[in-house]
């Protein structure tokens, strides 16, 4: 249903899960991978599945410096063992002889027939010029269970096992994990190709003289942060002058080369602004009212590559003007369509429960997104000014709280919070 407002439909209220689902289902993951070293995955959606060759580690080994032994020849502690070898990290011991002591060194492969190692801290070097190659003997000063600071064969992973899976979003630890089973290569998604540009003749960039009525295009520069932390490919078109066949060209020329196109302002049911009619001429566009604040407006569409009907298209998404509702849009609803554009498993962020160390009395009727931030007390506290426009409430915060529509806040009540470290990466 939508209401009449102004001669206009207005349209109806979405909440923010219909919205999501609608714009997850629209789009798909894009064809095409890329062949990249390990080292420069980072970030990456993997797009094919990495099994190991290998056990890892690949033969029992030491996980501290000391002595290898066979822990039966250790009746009690103060025996003294000769010391018939050294094996360092990267060298592979000799068969171990019963009755006798090994000297080793952190992730050096255990000598055959010892079962057992000993903490250097735990012994005693004992300087015997007569012993066994001349590297003399060691008091044991501690009691010894077989297998103990030994590590496993296959104790982290084993042959055949599938250690990452496609759809991954790939960090320093999957990159540690897959060079530890010998993956010199990955397959992973390629890049999405993402247009950004502004329109607004009151827009200015930064360094430029300030006229009156103008202000800085700072949403620009938020949201090429978030796209290249996301793993786009950029397409920076600046700002584009407010003129109707300018945002048709600019449009055009977005289409032509990338898979999504961004823009912020102007979506605003009733705006007179050129962005709505240049989209509706280019292509097709959607005006939805989101129910939540901030971010209420948001636009979503598609922009034709060419006259053709197999040419393709670019999706189109246009985010609200003010700062914090475009960076709080974003987050909450572009950042999944880029994460399936990639082929992503994981779209929605983490969400934790923690107590809020302030009262909200006047809760709005829609879904609110509260910057807050933690304290060290395990809490969260409130940014006084919660309004669209204060970009320093974004900076300052660690994450939103996610206050279901009317619902007042009392100190110590538990809340949900969405850490920016899962939302803005």
């Amino acid at each position: 249903m939508s209401e009449q407002v102004s001669g206009q439909q207005r349209p109806a209220l979405q909440s923010l899960d219909q919205a999501l689902a609608r714009l997850l289902a629209a789009v798909s993951p894009l064809a095409g991978h890329d062949t990249v070293a390990t080292q420069d995955a980072l970030g990456r959606v993997l797009a094919q599945d990495v099994s190991s060759l290998l056990d890892v580690p690949p033969a029992d080994n030491t996980s501290m410096d000391g002595y290898a032994l066979f822990a039966a020849d250790v009746s009690k502690p103060g025996t003294v063992l000769p010391v018939a070898q050294r094996v360092p990290a990267g060298t592979v011991g000799a068969l171990h002889q019963a009755g006798t002591a090994a000297r080793i060194f952190t992730g050096a492969q255990i000598p055959l027939g010892a079962d057992a190692v000993v903490m250097q801290e735990q012994c005693e070097a004992v300087v015997d010029a007569s012993a066994t190659a001349g590297l003399g003997s060691v008091r044991v000063n501690a009691p010894v269970q077989s297998g103990q600071w030994i590590r496993r064969r296959g104790e982290d992973v084993q042959q055949g096992a599938l250690v990452l899976r496609a759809g991954e979003r790939l960090n320093a630890a999957s990159l540690g994990l897959a060079a530890s089973v010998g993956a010199a290569v990955l397959q992973v998604a390629r890049r999405p190709r993402v247009a950004l540009f502004s329109t607004g003749d009151e827009l200015v960039m930064p360094g430029e003289p300030l006229k009156p009525g103008a202000i800085y295009n700072s949403n620009r520069y938020t949201l090429l942060g978030l796209l290249q932390g996301l793993g786009c490919e950029v397409i920076d078109l600046g700002i584009v002058p407010d003129k109707l066949e300018a945002t048709r060209e600019a449009l055009r020329a977005a289409a032509a080369q990338a898979d999504l196109i961004i823009t912020s302002g102007g979506v605003s049911v009733g705006e007179e602004d050129h962005l709505r009619p240049a989209v509706e001429l280019e292509g097709r566009l959607d005006l939805w009212q989101i129910a939540i604040k901030p971010g209420k407006p948001l636009a979503f569409g598609e922009v034709r590559r060419g006259d053709a009907p197999n040419d393709g298209q670019a999706w189109f998404i246009g985010l609200p003007g003010n700062p914090v509702s475009s960076l709080v849009t974003f987050a909450l609803l572009v950042r999944p369509v880029i994460l399936r554009l990639q082929g992503a498993t994981a779209l929605t962020p983490k969400c934790y429960r923690l107590r809020a160390d302030f009262d909200w009395p006047r809760a709005d009727r829609r879904q609110e997104f509260l910057r807050v931030r933690l304290n060290e007390a395990g809490g969260l506290d409130l940014f006084p000014n919660q309004s669209s426009g204060v970009l320093t409430s974004a900076h300052w915060a660690d994450g939103l709280l996610d206050n279901p529509a009317s619902n007042p806040i009392q100190a110590g009540q538990l809340v949900s919070f969405l850490p920016f470290s899962e939302l803005l990466s």
